[in-house]
């Protein structure tokens, strides 16, 4: 079997190489510094596929013959979009605000080496169960996820916050669908199981 070709994550999450990282394989990261920010009246899902190629091509005009990963996920509740709290009361804000409703997390995924490209998307749906702000309160003392869009790790504790999550790829909430990231891998010449 040949040896799988080179690969660089688009990325300075940890979150991202640590779930790339569950596929055995070797790569290299690298700071796309793109501009993430919105394009007027930009729908979250669209927002998500634009960052995630333009996070893969920044990178790999850099690396040629090296196929680049990158990845975005945008979150929203109907038409708003969430962004990450930053601070402890922006997030417990962004937990009442989400109290019993239904949040969208879109994560697009993209993987180009030169002049290919391949993509994807997964849009999975976390329905939260009403909280109070004691909850609230005692969920963002143990596990403040201030980094994170909905206030919440669904890897941790934030999983109690829920009542019931929708979805295709259970990594894809974590920020990397690696269900869809394997098979295009498999398809650009990656040796994977």
């Amino acid at each position: 079997m040949p040896p799988s070709p080179a690969l660089c994550l688009a990325s300075t999450s940890a979150y991202r190489a640590e779930l790339l990282g569950r596929l055995r394989i070797t790569f290299s990261t690298a700071a796309p510094n793109v501009d993430e920010a919105p394009m007027a009246g930009e729908p979250p899902q669209t927002l998500a596929a634009r960052l995630a190629l333009a996070k893969a091509t920044a990178v790999a005009q850099a690396r040629p013959g090296v196929w680049v990963l990158g990845s975005d996920q945008t979150a929203s509740v109907g038409d708003r979009r969430l962004e990450k709290p930053g601070t402890l009361p922006r997030a417990r804000a962004q937990l009442r605000a989400m109290s019993g409703r239904q949040i969208q997390f879109h994560t697009a995924y993209a993987l180009c080496r030169d002049d290919e490209l391949l993509h994807g998307a997964d849009c999975t749906t976390v329905h939260l169960r009403p909280l109070d702000a004691a909850e609230i309160d005692r969920y963002l003392t143990l596990e403040p996820a201030l980094d994170c869009a909905g206030s919440f790790k669904c890897e941790g504790l934030g999983v109690t916050l829920f009542k019931a999550v929708e979805t295709h790829d259970p990594t894809a909430l974590i920020g990397l669908p690696l269900i869809g990231v394997a098979a295009l891998l498999r398809q650009a010449g990656f040796n994977l199981p």
